[in-house]
């Protein structure tokens, strides 16, 4: 996310941006969750919200899938130790019959 190429007017304060100086400014180090390219790049904290909202996405996703999984091992856990219950009380059943 290169920010150069962009003009460098702040809609916040109605003038030109005043950089590091900012307190809006942010030192950004990671992966871009798009381009899996490395950052480490300084920009306004509003700029950075599209990648940020992108990542945050894709963290919810995986913790989905990560829920969905744990729930079918659960349902398969349940069905397995329905069965062993079952067949427990019907032994039981047929030796007082």
């Amino acid at each position: 996310m290169s920010q150069n190429n962009k003009a460098k007017f702040c809609p916040l304060i109605k003038k030109p941006c005043k950089g590091s100086e900012c307190m809006w400014s942010v030192q950004m180090r990671g992966t871009d969750p798009t381009t899996g390219s490395e950052i480490d790049e300084e920009a306004c904290a509003v700029s950075w919200l599209p990648m940020l909202l992108t990542e945050n996405v894709k963290a919810s996703h995986e913790t989905a899938a990560a829920t969905e999984s744990f729930r079918n091992e659960m349902v398969s856990a349940n069905q397995v130790s329905a069965g062993i219950l079952t067949s427990g009380l019907m032994a039981r059943i047929g030796d007082k019959l």
